[in-house]
């Protein structure tokens, strides 16, 4: 087999056509297989043959060649031969060039039909190379990883009101009371369900129940009895309520000092000690959350940069996949996809517009990523691949060498390499990205990353190691 690769222009662009299309990268591959070389495959067309017809005198799958040729002809062997032979030829073709195929090629047999050598070209869309300008100079707004004075005060305000105490007062409610209630709430003389009851305790200014509910209750003393329309809330009809109030009571807050936490929150002895566990416990909070949003932010960031048009195979294909990934996961846990869409609301175009946005963030990050590698001169060692397929295998329970054997007869080492030099983008732009919190101030980044980061690698673009 001979094959040759060429630039090739896309014919879509050069064709008239009322709607504009996007331009695809593309090379031509032309191959040629010598005679003796195809008849070696027309000899596994009738072998194929022979397990498929019956002959007399002849077992299943053991008539001879010439047996077979005399019988069927040579047309239909060579037919079979070019169906079974030419994608491997071309997928030959692919490594031998190392072409980055990013969506099936366009074939065209240009010879060899009926006889003689087989030709045929193949017209192929390659993942396109871009530069992404300022990759460099990222900047990546995380949540402030350390917790505010507001945010301590607020925890404080809620212990005190875990730990308060309901007292009677003999005066009108206000917001923030609780008041004892019997309700009734109808709707053409029958009742609404979950809105009739007695003796409920209700905070005032909740405003659970109804649109303007709490306002009627704003001002009413013990003993007071209430009429009034309102839309019960999630709703879209009116109903009539009746409400009698049989107690007002406010929430009395204990005074936060030194004994009482003491006294209350065995595990602090002052209030400087509790008020520090708040911020220890929220800060660390705020860090997971940081570090959570971390690498999902420096990509995002960089899928901005990227203003080139994405190639529309490439999309394509990533939501194909995550559409069936969904469907899956959704299954595996009893639910249709019909089920799923109408429990939260969505139409399929909503479904299949929310997953696209994401599938294009993918591509930009893929070739980005991509061509940041090349920027910064970043390469794969064989010691680099040796060590991946020792952490696939451990993923996976398998020895090194099974892994190893597994990506090679699946033609997958060279995806696996394009990931590894994708990570390898990733912790450089980890290392060289601006972190800052909310109001612009420097986060520094061996509080995000530690002093050794091992980050998560799982974002949008990664390679599926389950070849």
């Amino acid at each position: 087999m001979r094959a040759t690769i060429a630039p090739a222009a896309d014919p879509r662009v050069a064709a008239e056509s009322e709607q504009p299309v996007q331009p695809r990268e593309l090379v031509k591959l032309s191959v040629t297989v010598e005679v003796d070389e195809f008849d070696r495959d027309i000899d596994q067309a009738f072998k194929k043959i022979a397990a498929q017809v019956k002959l007399p005198g002849f077992r299943n799958g053991k008539a001879p060649r010439k047996v077979l040729e005399a019988r069927i002809g040579l047309a239909a062997a060579r037919q079979e031969a070019l169906n079974d032979a030419i994608p491997l030829y071309l997928a030959k073709a692919v490594r031998e060039h190392d072409v980055d195929l990013i969506a099936t090629p366009e074939i065209e047999l240009t010879g060899g039909v009926e006889d003689g050598p087989v030709e045929f070209e193949a017209l192929c869309e390659v993942r396109p190379t871009i530069t992404v300008p300022g990759y460099g100079g990222l900047r990546v707004e995380l949540p402030a990883p350390a917790a505010t004075e507001v945010e301590i005060d607020e925890a404080v305000e809620a212990e005190r009101r875990r730990q308060g105490s309901l007292v009677s007062v003999d005066r009108p409610a206000k917001v923030g009371d609780h008041v004892t209630l019997t309700l009734a709430a109808t709707r053409d003389g029958e009742p609404v369900p979950g809105l009739n009851t007695e003796d409920w305790l209700y905070e005032v200014g909740k405003g659970w129940v109804a649109a303007g509910f709490d306002d009627h209750l704003t001002g009413a003393s013990a003993g007071a009895e209430l009429s009034f329309d309102a839309v019960p809330s999630g709703t879209e009809q009116s109903a009539q309520f009746s409400v009698t109030v049989s107690a007002v009571q406010e929430m009395v807050l204990p005074e936060v000092t030194d004994a009482w936490v003491a006294d209350n929150l065995g595990e602090h002895d002052s209030l400087a000690a509790w008020r520090q566990a708040i911020a220890d416990r929220v800060g660390m909070s705020k860090l997971n959350q940081a570090r959570n949003v971390f690498v999902d932010r420096v990509t995002g960031a960089l899928a901005d940069l990227v203003d080139a048009p994405v190639p529309s195979s490439m999309v394509d294909g990533d939501l194909q996949a995550r559409v069936q990934n969904t469907v899956r996961q959704l299954q595996s846990q009893g639910i249709a996809i019909e089920q799923f869409l109408q429990i939260t609301g969505q139409s399929p175009d909503d479904f299949i517009a929310q997953l696209r946005v994401q599938s294009e963030k993918a591509v930009k990050v893929d070739l980005a990523l991509r061509a940041v590698a090349v920027a910064e001169g970043l390469t794969v060692s064989d010691d680099d691949l040796e060590a991946e397929f020792r952490q696939i295998g451990l993923r996976m329970n398998q020895k090194v060498d099974a892994v190893r054997r597994v990506y090679e007869k699946n033609d997958a080492v060279t995806d696996l390499m394009a990931q590894i030099l994708k990570n390898k983008a990733l912790d450089w732009l980890v290392e060289h990205v601006e972190l800052v919190d909310p109001d612009g101030a420097p986060i520094e980044r061996s509080t995000i990353i530690g002093d050794r980061h091992d980050h998560d690698h799982d974002h949008d673009h990664d390679h599926d190691h389950e070849h």
